[in-house]
């Protein structure tokens, strides 16, 4: 590490003058940003019509141009007038979470438009609700698609959270390979919960240490983008109050995104196993996170094969009913783990 950026410095001149020739390439893109923010409010602003938003309509004539005016969409978000002229003029000025969010109401702006707001104004994305808009006909408990992806990924461990690492589903490979979600409190079946207070996890992981302190990393990484949200700091004070290990090694402030790695686990029927890690995002909701764990070899995939024709797991609901889910699926939920040594996979 110290031998690379040592070549990059020396390459470049040193990190000042790196740091300098990549300033106008950034305020470019800031500033590219900001037009592109001021010209979806201008395009979604008039698109409105006064009733639209419960104002009374008015003489269309005294209208000088189409939509609701820049006074009408301050009033209704509760912001300045001149703040909002600046930020759909493009100008440098920062707006808050809460802001973009009202804004976005007083637009009327769809789940996907809302989202495309935050990203121009570089926010995290909204919190979204359990189930998204879907054309007439096609709604769906997203979590019934989540189950069937997991129980589709078979022989391979798999597992979906969501940005909090909250178990969302897992399938049967992961109960039986690496841990079943259910055996945790329902306010805590929560990736980092398993990884820190779970000692089965811990004595069937090879290298328990750098899987936890990378799942860590990913967590501050992850919190980072949620700042301010309760749940994330709940989590945090609670685990800091559970867990020695945790509450040091939070205190470190490592941040370190996924990489690709491989855990190992000593399993009590099939013996040692490498399981190389895999981080996936469904493209319909990105804030969640879908991990593979797929065996290093043919030969481990030959054991777990041969355990999962010999076992059958019941199936389990993450909301709480042990007795499987809805749809009478196997399916489970939870987060895997990374390869010992490697400090880039959550456990």
């Amino acid at each position: 590490m110290d031998h690379g950026r040592h070549d990059n410095e020396t390459a470049s001149g040193g990190p000042g003058t790196r740091a300098a020739s990549n300033a106008p390439g950034r305020r470019a893109r800031a500033s590219g940003r900001r037009a592109e923010l001021g010209a979806f409010l201008r395009a979604r602003r008039a698109r409105l019509h006064p009733a639209d938003v419960g104002l009374p309509e008015g003489d269309p004539a005294l209208r000088r141009t189409p939509g609701l005016r820049r006074e009408e969409i301050a009033e209704l978000s509760g912001v300045g007038v001149t703040w909002y002229t600046y930020l759909e003029q493009g100008r440098d000025i920062s707006a808050s979470a809460q802001v973009i969010d009202a804004l976005a109401r007083a637009l009327l702006l769809d789940p996907d438009e809302h989202r495309h707001l935050r990203d121009l104004a570089g926010l995290a994305p909204p919190d979204t609700p359990d189930t998204p808009d879907t054309p007439s006909g096609e709604a769906e408990r997203p979590r019934d698609r989540l189950r069937r992806l997991v129980d589709a990924a078979a022989p391979n461990a798999a597992s979906v959270y969501d940005a909090r690492f909250d178990y969302l589903a897992w399938n049967t490979p992961y109960t039986l390979l690496r841990h079943d979600p259910l055996t945790l409190p329902p306010g805590r079946r929560n990736l980092l919960w398993m990884m820190f207070t779970d000692a089965g996890n811990r004595a069937r992981m090879v290298r328990w240490e750098p899987a936890a302190r990378a799942l860590i990393s990913q967590f501050r990484a992850a919190m980072g983008h949620r700042q301010g949200d309760p749940a994330f700091t709940a989590l945090v004070t609670e685990l800091s109050e559970a867990s020695l290990e945790f509450r040091e090694w939070w205190a470190d402030y490592p941040v370190r995104r996924f990489r690709p790695a491989t855990v190992a686990i000593d399993h009590p029927e099939i013996g040692r196993l490498d399981l190389e890690m895999f981080q996936l995002r469904p493209a319909e909701h990105p804030d969640l996170l879908l991990v593979l764990q797929v065996p290093a070899d043919e030969d481990g995939r030959r054991r777990v094969t041969a355990l999962l024709d010999g076992r059958s797991a019941p199936g389990g609901d993450p909301d709480g009913d042990p007795g499987g889910a809805p749809d009478g699926s196997a399916s489970r939920g939870g987060l895997p783990a990374r390869r010992p040594g490697n400090r880039s996979h959550p456990g």
